[in-house]
């Protein structure tokens, strides 16, 4: 396995970690449909949440945070409108957060911004 994807999963096992302490319930990770894939469905206690996640092994190319563009943002949202579908989530939106994530020493720090779409 490249490093690459191995920093990526490394990252998207630092971000469950991340949401679990902040008392999220975890509902299913890399859910796939033909669109594409989202990196973690999780529940904040309030409503459903779709966080992507960005990692980065340094900002040395820039923050992962960068990466979301428009048009990403509007894929995201397409498929946590899809999710919610398949899994008969009505009634409250999904929000759809980003997590960037850069490798620091042994761990990640953790960037979240809420709601990006």
């Amino acid at each position: 396995m490249n490093a690459h994807i191995t920093l990526g999963r490394r990252g998207e096992d630092a971000a469950a970690d991340y949401l679990v302490e902040l008392g999220w319930t975890i509902i299913e990770r890399n859910w796939r449909c033909p669109e594409g894939e989202l990196d973690i469905v999780a529940h904040d206690g309030r409503r459903h949440v779709v966080c992507e996640v960005k990692t980065r092994g340094s900002v040395r190319f820039g923050d992962p945070l960068e990466a979301i563009t428009a048009d990403k943002a509007a894929r995201l949202r397409r498929l946590a409108w899809r999710w919610a579908t398949a899994h008969g989530v009505t009634g409250a939106p999904v929000r759809v957060d980003v997590l960037g994530l850069v490798a620091d020493g042994g761990g990640f720090s953790v960037d979240h911004l809420r709601e990006v779409c």
